[in-house]
């Protein structure tokens, strides 16, 4: 279908639009999944501080708990190095887990609690040392046998592994949704990606397709430019051809029409005639003789008789030649009305009603073989053109052989339709080839009914379809009528006017 400049410009600034409104999408996504991957990522960080931060105060704690239990063994004061480092790191690595744990909620109530076992697991610790050092063995084993050093370390070692268990599960699930997100938007890139290469390549047939058109219509503008004289001279031989037309037109209807008056002037002179002797008898009155009486007589019983006769004859002969004329006359001016038609479906139709004349004989028919399902033309015009020819083919037939009549129809290189009407009748000489096309015109043998006009008017009537009608033939063989027919009256009648 042809893009029009309006369509190309709507479609256009319409992928435009999408195009930008894509782009937007995609540019908020992007910052969205963005700012989620980030706001995953703080949370990854802070598992992971979580996590450290809880396993390296458990290790401290374990390192003051390992130095004190050496101490208690030896008495060595070289053995508090780990007891020492510990307790001076404790406030700092217990500091740094507060920081870490304070994105995660859920571990501000078990933190509480470590802190509080802390405080009281190194405060054990400091006593068990302070004995020692002081010398008091007793109080010292004491302390350790109440267990109480046991039971502070169990539970802060079961605090600290329960925020390292929920830590890594935060630090999974942070992951988990930092990966997807990242999926997210790889797909979200990929997809506006694709979306936007679908545009760009909508955009770009359009374009190519306008441009191809222009260049098309430039070329067939350039074409009509080269063509049109060309087309001039067409149509000048075309105006010759339909003035010679009209003159010959004229001159057979004035030559037809003129026999039939000639004929009615001269009985009319013969009347004039035939009366004497019956304005002789009466003129004689009672005086007339048996001679005049007779001679009177004749004359208006036989004679006049006659001569009205053959006024008559004439008369009828004027008339049909004028109601031909006038039935050409106003096909001429009847009004055309393109449509739509289902071509094999008219052909078809106008078979059916002189089929029955053509297979009355053993070996006769139609055949039809059509190529061209759909035309834009006028449908009585056609239906006449159709129903013409076939009843010229069955009532022209060989009287030696059943008529068989073949109608094609075909698709010729420029768009234009043929319809073909070819028939083994008679045929029809050479010399008769442009006759049989004259108004009152008729070749061969007059064994038919007919005044002559019938393929005049058919090609009056394909001609206003904006086609012509040929003829190929040769006696004893049989006849073949060629239609030639433009596709589209309506688009026809357009270019012509322009």
């Amino acid at each position: 279908m042809p893009i029009s400049q309006a369509f190309f410009q709507r479609s256009n600034a319409l992928l435009l639009a999408v195009g930008i409104a894509v782009l937007v999408v995609i540019v908020a996504t992007s910052l969205w999944l963005t700012t989620a991957s980030e706001r995953y990522f703080g949370e990854v960080t802070a598992a992971r501080a979580v996590r450290s931060s809880s396993a390296d105060l458990l290790s401290l704690v374990q390192d003051a708990e390992t130095g004190q239990r050496g101490y208690l063994l030896t008495r060595d004061e070289s053995y508090l190095a780990p007891y020492n480092a510990a307790v001076s790191r404790l406030p700092e690595q217990r500091a740094r887990l507060e920081r870490a744990a304070a994105r995660l909620r859920e571990i501000g109530p078990i933190l509480q609690r470590v802190n509080r076992v802390l405080d009281q697991k190194m405060a054990e610790l400091a006593a068990t040392v302070e004995t020692t050092r002081k010398g008091d063995t007793e109080a010292t084993m004491n302390l350790v046998r109440s267990g109480a050093g046991k039971r502070l370390m169990d539970e802060l070692r079961a605090d600290l592994n329960a925020i390292l268990a929920i830590s890594e599960t935060e630090l999974r699930e942070a992951i988990d949704a930092q990966v997807t997100a990242s999926a997210r938007l790889r797909w979200t890139t990929i997809i506006g990606a694709i979306l936007l290469l679908a545009m760009a390549g909508a955009a770009s047939w359009t374009i190519i397709s306008y441009t191809r058109e222009l260049v098309e219509t430039r070329r067939e503008v350039e074409g009509l430019n080269i063509g049109l004289e060309e087309r001039v001279r067409q149509r000048t031989d075309a105006l010759v051809k339909a003035n010679e037309e009209v003159q010959r037109f004229a001159y057979i209807v004035t030559h037809d029409l003129r026999a039939p008056l000639v004929n009615i002037m001269g009985f009319t002179s013969e009347l004039e005639a035939m009366f004497k002797p019956i304005d002789t008898y009466v003129g004689a009155g009672a005086v007339a003789s048996p001679e005049q009486k007779a001679a009177a007589e004749e004359a208006l019983r036989v004679d006049v008789a006659e001569a009205i006769g053959f006024i008559r004859s004439s008369t009828r002969k004027m008339d049909g030649l004028i109601n031909a004329i006038l039935k050409i006359s106003r096909e001429g001016r009847r009004e055309l009305r393109p449509e739509s038609l289902d071509l094999t479906a008219l052909i078809e139709t106008a078979a059916a009603a002189v089929h029955h004349q053509a297979s009355a004989e053993e070996g006769g028919g139609i055949e039809i073989d059509a190529h061209v399902p759909r035309v834009v033309s006028d449908r009585l015009s056609l239906d006449q053109v159709m129903g013409n020819l076939l009843d010229n083919a069955i009532k022209y037939r060989a009287p030696d052989r059943p008529i068989r009549i073949a109608v094609r129809t075909r698709r010729e290189r420029h768009g234009w339709v043929k319809i073909e009407i070819e028939d083994n009748g008679r045929g029809i000489a050479a010399s008769d080839h442009e006759r049989i096309f004259e108004l009152f015109r008729r070749a061969g043998t007059q064994n038919t009914a007919g005044e002559g006009i019938g393929l005049a008017h058919v090609r009056t009537l394909v001609r206003n379809l904006g086609g012509d009608i040929t003829v190929r033939s040769e006696l004893g063989k049989g006849t073949t009528f060629t239609v030639t027919l433009p596709p589209d009256l309506a688009a026809y009648r357009r270019s012509a006017e322009a």
